[in-house]
């Protein structure tokens, strides 16, 4: 079991986090806490586990540049230190399944003949969407689940981010030679350190009070 962080600490590390407009280009991540941002991003929790995603990790500097171009040309692209591109996987269907199924059968020492009413039940419940025309929407919204557990890991290692869905997709595909594939661009987040004086830094945050949206039942 962790050891938990004290309340007070978490709450000043998501009071320090923001959008960060302005990052130092000097700057770079250390690998260990890469790696450590790299993992929450593996353990991010998804729909039966199904993972419906790819991240590309980019930092070389003259992809960045392309990228930056088909993101309106904001500057957090090119001078993060880590640009991640959070991509989909659209129209599930049974090989990506299987390949999950085989995974569980690995980390767990499950048979796959103890796995099938589960492969069953994953198939009736991805057919039941497809149908109903919502597969590829289900599974975009898990992409948001990543994305969070990302922003939330970097911000306690005092790392900062800036979520991106100002962005051109396709050009994207285009630029991560995603085009014929079954990945598409969902949204982007650039990681690294703020620059000393982006005047964002220090703007106090704007929330409504807690009673207006929390609710206790």
């Amino acid at each position: 079991m962790p050891t938990p962080i004290p309340p007070q600490q978490l709450i000043e590390a998501l009071n320090w986090r923001y959008a960060t407009k302005k990052f130092d280009p000097e700057r770079k991540i250390p690998a260990d806490d890469w790696h450590a941002l790299e993992t929450a991003l593996v353990l991010t929790p998804s729909s039966i586990g199904l993972q419906p995603w790819k991240f590309f990790v980019v930092t070389d500097a003259a992809m960045k540049t392309q990228l930056m171009g088909a993101a309106y040309r904001q500057p957090q692209v090119a001078d993060c230190s880590h640009f991640v591109v959070f991509t989909v996987r659209r129209a599930i269907d049974a090989e990506h399944v299987d390949r999950h199924i085989s995974r569980m059968a690995e980390i767990t020492g499950a048979t796959l003949e103890s796995l099938a009413k589960f492969r069953t039940m994953t198939m009736r419940n991805l057919e039941k969407a497809r149908d109903a025309g919502t597969l590829d929407v289900w599974q975009e919204h898990q992409i948001y689940i990543a994305l969070g557990q990302f922003m939330a890991s970097a911000a306690v290692l005092a790392i900062d981010t800036c979520p991106m869905e100002g962005i051109e997709p396709e050009k994207f595909d285009e630029i991560l030679g995603l085009v014929g594939t079954n990945y598409t661009t969902a949204v982007a987040c650039a990681a690294g350190y703020r620059v000393a004086h982006d005047k964002y830094a220090t703007m106090k945050k704007v929330r409504f009070r807690p009673e207006d949206v929390v609710v206790r039942v």
